[in-house]
């Protein structure tokens, strides 16, 4: 035991140059496995990164739970969660006041082009249609006796209505921390459109908005999220944009967040606020900052491209066709015609047309000119003999003139104009007339 011990003190006996020993050929075999992962982990593993691994961590146990729950159903409890168990309700850092209610976006409202887009407004004000809206009237046709009432209750258990009544106070005063477990629940619900009608939506807290589209985008189906997208958050934008001039910071978050699921983002947020022809331009710059900062697939894009370039015309749309052909996706032919088509709908049009009009042509022409064909580019021609830009128009007119057709290759159109701007011209030369070189002697 006392050699071990000393062994153990002294682990590099002296060894005479030129000999070796027993213990120095046992260390100098590979390293076992479990010693080179050791080796392969940093030393200065810092406290920030072990802190993401653990939030990492959390995420997926709660991801698991919230899997687990949703095949079980909500009307089977008996007993409404408390607001204030730890186990039924998720952290949440929440967005302070002192944010940036503005969202990252720049405010580039031009008095001028929002007169002009006024013209191509709808007259028709009425305001948007909300989830209360829809619910009041499936109620009312149900039953016509509560007919009078300003909030009909739905039928439901007494116990749930008081569970989602106690789960809207709670939202509406709601700034950071807990959600309750029950409001998780009713993705996985079949009337999950009652149960959020109880919550009241028109008034929770911008967070509590947050936290809500966080939980449907990723809970929810594509059609079940558009509606909760149409009926719940446009509304809530909406009416926030219209009363302080500008969206809070975390209802900019959630319309992030919707755009996880582009199809109920397109579907549920951007036609229903182009189809209602009552889309301010700074709702649109709002609203496009979100379009033009995330990543889209190219798909949804131009699927998205084609319905509004089928749709009744209003000012704002341009700016939103303008933002979807930056993003220089390609697009099928058929998306490509259907631009070509939009614009020519205004031909004979006798309004002056926006700005914002002029550049999403420019964009077009610009990212697409090679895959116009050649009569449409003919009756873009036309087109821009009646609606002129002193700035934009002449650009316009110099990318068509500098394009190929479709079908036709660039590198052909790129030689005929080549072979046009060069002058093929023998090179004459004075043999006599020899500059001075300066010789290594000199």
């Amino acid at each position: 035991m006392a050699k071990r011990k000393d062994r153990h003190l002294n682990p590099e006996p002296f060894v005479p140059d030129g000999t070796e020993s027993v213990k120095s050929k046992k260390r100098s075999k590979a390293p076992k496995q479990h010693q080179k992962e050791e080796k392969m982990i940093s030393s200065n593993i810092t406290s920030k990164i072990m802190k993401e691994a653990l939030i990492q961590q959390k995420e997926v146990q709660e991801e698991a739970e919230a899997r687990d729950n949703a095949n079980n159903s909500f009307l089977a409890v008996e007993e409404p969660p408390k607001v204030e168990d730890d186990d039924d309700i998720d952290e949440f850092d929440g967005f302070t006041e002192t944010q940036s209610h503005f969202g990252g976006y720049e405010e580039e409202i031009n008095e001028e082009d929002e007169k002009l887009l006024e013209a191509f407004l709808s007259k028709d004000k009425s305001p948007q249609r909300t989830l209360a809206d829809l619910i009041v009237q499936r109620i009312k046709e149900k039953d016509a006796t509560v007919a009078s009432e300003n909030r009909p209750v739905p039928k439901l258990d007494q116990s749930i209505i008081d569970i989602y009544k106690g789960v809207g106070k709670h939202l509406s005063k709601y700034t950071v921390g807990k959600i309750p477990k029950a409001f998780k629940h009713i993705p996985s619900m079949q009337l999950w459109e009652e149960a959020l009608y109880l919550t009241e939506p028109e008034n929770w807290s911008p967070n509590a908005m947050f936290q809500a589209t966080r939980i449907f985008a990723s809970n929810l189906g594509a059609k079940k999220a558009e509606r909760f997208y149409r009926l719940v958050l446009l509304p809530r934008v909406r009416e926030d944009i219209r009363k302080n001039k500008r969206l809070h910071f975390a209802l900019y978050q959630s319309l992030k967040k919707s755009l996880y699921k582009p199809a109920a983002f397109f579907k549920g947020i951007l036609f229903p606020l182009c189809e209602s022809r009552t889309c301010t331009l700074r709702e649109a710059v709002i609203i496009g900052s979100i379009i033009e900062k995330m990543s889209i697939p190219p798909l949804h894009s131009s699927v998205a491209l084609l319905k509004l370039a089928e749709m009744e015309y209003c000012g704002t749309t341009s700016y939103f066709i303008k933002l979807l052909l930056e993003k220089r996706h390609a697009l099928p032919y058929r998306v490509v015609d259907a631009v070509v088509d939009h614009f020519m709908r205004f031909l004979e049009e006798t309004r002056v047309m926006p700005v914002i009009w002029h550049q999403s042509l420019l964009a077009f022409v610009q990212r697409y000119k090679n895959e116009v064909q050649k009569e449409d580019k003919e009756h873009l021609r036309v087109l821009l003999e009646m609606q002129k830009h002193k700035l934009v128009t002449p650009e316009i007119i110099r990318e068509l003139n500098n394009s190929c057709n479709r079908g036709e290759k660039v590198d052909d159109q790129m030689l005929i104009v080549s072979h046009v701007s060069v002058i093929n011209k023998t090179i004459e030369e004075d043999r006599f007339d020899i500059p001075d070189v300066p010789m290594e002697e000199d």
